[in-house]
C-alpha cells in the first residue's frame, strides 16, 4: 500500500505514535474510494443498541442482517465500518481484510434514565477480531464524565499499546445542557477539544448549530469575532479546536433526512475542512441502491466533483 502525502502529513500529525498504531490508521485513510484523500465515510451501526432493532432496522428490513451493512461498507467503497462487538464477529469472518472494522466498546440504550454507558467489548476482541481501531463514546456535561473519562484513558493507553488506533464518540449531554445546549457551536468545539486532549485519533462529533450555550463562552466568541454565520463556518471553528485542525474529525448523520440535506451536510464539512462524515440512519435506512447512490454522491462531494 503506497501511501500519499496527503496522509502522510496527517500521520505526522500523531507524534507520539508507534508504527503500529500508525499503520492501523493508515489503512482506514487509505481505503476506499477516498483512500489517499485525507477524507473520510464511515458507516457506523450501533444504533440497534442505542434505539432498539425496530426504530433502527424496520424502515429497511435487510438491515438486520449484519452481513448486509459489511457488504453496503464494502461495495459503497466506505473508510471503514464501526460497530459494537456482536456485529462485528457475526462477520467477521466472512469479511476479513475487505474494509477496516472499527470495534465500538461501549453503548447506552433507550430505556436508561442516566447519562452513561456500558463497556461490552475490550482491547483484546479488537485485536481478535482483526479490527484497525476501537471507538468509545464520552459524553461531556453528565454527570458520570469523569469516570467514562478515566475509562477512556485506561482502554485508549491499552489500544495505544498494542497498535490499535482510537476512536472517540463526543457528544455532549446531560448536566446543566439544554437540548439544543448539546449540538451548539461552543459546546461541540468544546465537546472536540476534550476528546482531542483525552488522545483521540479520530474525533466524531455532531454539526453544530449557531446557537451557545454558555454565557460565558458566548462574550468570547462576540469578542473575538469568531464567525458563526454558516455551516462551513462553524465546522471550520471546530477544526480550529482540535489543535488546529491536527487531529481527524468527522461530523455524524443524526437521524434520517433528504437526501439533499445530507448533500448540504456534507458540502459544508468539506469546505469547512472537516474530514469526512460517519453516516448511518441515512444510509442503512434507505434501500440498498438508494443508499448506495446517496453514498456515492456524498464521495463525489468529498472529493470536489458534486
Amino acid at each position: 500500500m503506497k501511501i500519499t502525502r496527503k496522509v502522510r502529513t496527517i500521520l505526522s500529525w500523531y507524534e507520539a505514535d508507534n508504527p503500529g498504531t500508525k499503520a492501523n490508521l493508515a489503512r482506514i485513510l487509505m481505503h476506499g474510494r477516498l483512500g489517499g484523500t485525507g477524507k473520510l465515510v464511515i458507516l457506523p451501526v450501533d444504533q440497534g443498541f442505542e434505539h432498539g432493532p425496530a426504530r433502527s432496522f424496520a424502515p429497511n428490513p435487510p438491515a438486520y442482517d449484519p452481513h448486509y451493512h459489511f457488504r453496503l461498507a464494502i461495495d459503497a467503497g466506505l473508510n471503514a465500518f464501526a460497530t459494537p462487538l456482536g456485529m462485528v464477529e457475526a462477520g467477521a469472518d466472512s469479511f476479513a481484510g475487505q474494509i477496516p472494522l472499527i470495534l465500538k466498546l461501549n453503548s447506552s440504550n433507550s430505556w436508561a434514565t442516566e447519562k452513561d454507558q456500558a463497556i461490552y467489548g475490550t482491547v483484546e476482541d479488537a485485536l481478535r477480531l482483526g479490527c484497525s481501531a476501537i471507538g468509545f463514546t464520552i459524553y461531556p456535561g453528565s454527570e458520570h464524565f469523569n469516570e467514562m473519562l478515566e475509562e477512556l484513558r485506561e482502554l485508549a493507553a491499552e489500544a495505544k499499546a498494542v497498535g490499535l488506533a482510537v476512536v472517540v464518540w463526543s457528544y455532549p449531554r446531560g448536566g446543566k445542557l439544554t437540548k439544543p445546549g448539546e449540538t451548539a457551536l461552543d459546546v461541540c468545539a468544546y465537546a472536540a477539544h476534550m476528546a482531542a486532549l483525552a488522545g483521540a485519533h479520530i474525533i466524531k462529533v455532531k454539526l453544530p448549530s449557531d446557537h451557545l450555550e454558555q454565557p460565558e463562552a458566548k462574550a468570547a466568541y462576540e469578542a473575538a469575532g469568531v464567525d458563526i454565520s454558516s455551516q462551513a463556518a462553524r465546522v471550520r471553528h471546530v477544526m480550529q479546536s482540535v489543535f488546529d485542525g491536527r487531529r481527524i474529525v468527522v461530523f455524524s448523520g443524526g437521524a434520517k433526512k433528504g437526501a439533499s440535506s445530507v448533500f448540504d451536510d456534507a458540502r459544508a464539512i468539506r469546505d469547512g475542512g472537516g474530514n469526512g462524515s460517519i453516516i448511518g440512519r441515512n444510509t442503512f435506512q434507505r434501500p440498498r441502491d438508494e443508499a448506495l447512490e446517496l453514498l456515492g454522491k456524498i464521495i463525489d462531494i468529498y472529493k470536489g466533483k458534486a
